[in-house]
């Protein structure tokens, strides 16, 4: 079943903001320094940006199959339960949850610099607080007006973050000089070991794929829509991050892009002169940033949602108003604050720094659980019901999205690995707690179960 908008107010999404929420989600503050990061390893960067694009592609693939099945808000929550179980849903709903309220926080933080430019006031840890707030909390009011501002906003965001960057991407092109770029791979390393460092810092690109999914309750036709804005969304994003990448490197010497703190205002600056290049793509980045965070703080409150409907959330975020779940916006919103506040006050004893690793990591287990949870629905099903060719390329992309899925792990480090296995079993305290105050609901469902339902045929994953 589809959800349904409780207010007057709320609105479906159509392809083209399903497309900007995804492509918005993806794009944030990040890419702006890419090409200065990636730089130090030469060109074999590029490649490995092609490499995880590929996968990136796959698991929006995947995410649109499994949408087809359950077009649910709640994403891959609602994939794992289903596949696994509730414990598995949690371990989602709460692993993503985890990631969306950190990021969002990491996000603003990282948006004061870019504002400050834009602006040209003084930093002070007064000021900063107070811009970093007011980053937080007017996206949150956005949701609260609910899905049709926005969508609206998404939209408008991503349209005036995509084109200046677009414009750097097309117009570096007639002034690519091959000189500017470094070796294949710089510091004397093998390619494979560059490839390797370079998707490392690269890997988390792309978080934010599953945008559509996650909302699929909100999007019109999801059955249909939800693959077609992951793909598109991710495609296009890739576009901005390939080719704006490119362009950087052709544009902007090898050993100034190294040291650069604003690789795409250099290169701005190196293709028309001046200095103006700088207040252009902060004014971009601040919009990007904005735009990110009026996406992410939606998808911060879906993962609760779907969970709290199934009992696995306290039950206040299973309510929506206009279309949204606003118990779920105001708790990602002020734990954001919170984590902003210490980041300004006490963050020098590293608290920040430890939670963004937390969320480095929380990131991936959704994803993987999601391509786990596809390959189960695939190999329980009756074969003689799918076509062959349809089966092995549903289950390579599985596998591939599976493998994206882990080469994130991996590229995570040991200790946003650690610091996160450590957070998502504090989790567990908390399923444990919401488990026993449903027990007398889960066993009048048990129950219920033998009479209301016979046991399901296993075709009967491929066509919920």
């Amino acid at each position: 079943m589809h959800d349904t908008d409780d207010g007057k107010n709320a609105r479906r999404f159509g392809l083209p903001t399903a497309v900007a929420l995804v492509m918005g989600n993806i794009i944030g503050g990040g890419i702006f320094l890419l090409p200065a990061s990636v730089a130090p390893f030469g060109t074999v960067s590029l490649l490995a940006f092609g490499v995880l694009t590929i996968g990136a592609i796959a698991l929006a693939l995947v995410f649109g199959r499994l949408a087809g099945r359950f077009p649910r808000t709640g994403g891959p929550y609602v994939y794992a339960r289903e596949a696994f179980g509730d414990f598995a849903g949690f371990l989602s709903a709460w692993s993503y949850w985890t990631m969306t309220w950190v990021s969002n926080a990491a996000l603003a933080v990282a948006g004061v610099g870019y504002f400050h430019v834009l602006t040209g006031g003084q930093s002070s840890k007064g000021t900063d607080l107070v811009v970093a707030l007011a980053a937080l909390w007017l996206p949150a009011l956005v949701n609260f007006a609910g899905t049709r501002w926005v969508g609206a906003i998404q939209l408008i965001a991503t349209v005036l973050k995509y084109i200046p960057m677009l414009f750097v991407a097309v117009v570096g092109v007639f002034y690519f000089d091959p000189k500017n770029l470094g070796g294949f791979t710089e510091g004397g390393g093998d390619w494979v070991g560059g490839l390797t460092a370079a998707a490392a810092i690269l890997l988390y690109s792309y978080v934010g794929v599953e945008s559509a999914a996650m909302s699929a309750g909100e999007v019109r036709d999801p059955e249909r829509n939800v693959g077609r804005a992951s793909v598109l969304g991710t495609i296009g994003a890739a576009l901005v991050y390939l080719l704006g990448t490119v362009s950087v490197f052709g544009t902007v010497p090898h050993d100034k892009l190294v040291k650069s703190t604003a690789p795409f205002s250099d290169a701005v600056d190196a293709m028309f002169g001046g200095t103006w290049g700088g207040t252009l793509i902060a004014g971009a980045a601040v919009i990007s940033i904005m735009g990110a965070l009026n996406g992410w703080t939606l998808m911060s409150a879906q993962a609760p949602y779907a969970a709290a409907k199934d009992g696995l959330f306290p039950a206040v975020f299973g309510k929506k108003k206009r279309g949204v779940p606003t118990a779920g916006v105001l708790a990602a919103a002020v734990l954001a604050s919170l984590l902003t506040l210490v980041n300004y006050t006490i963050g020098e004893g590293g608290v920040f720094e430890i939670l963004v690793l937390i969320t480095t990591f929380s990131a991936t287990v959704p994803y993987l659980l999601a391509a786990a949870a596809q390959l189960y629905f695939l190999l329980t099903g009756r074969r003689d019901k799918v076509h062959t060719g349809r089966m092995t390329w549903d289950i390579t992309l599985a596998l591939g999205a599976f493998a994206f899925a882990f080469w994130l792990v991996a590229g995570a480090g040991y200790a946003a690995i650690y610091q996160g296995v450590l957070f998502l079993f504090a989790g567990i305290l908390v399923y444990v707690w919401l488990a026993a105050r449903r027990p007398a609901a889960s066993g009048a469902q048990s129950e219920a179960t033998p009479e209301a339902a016979p046991a399901a045929e296993p075709s009967e994953a491929l066509t919920r």
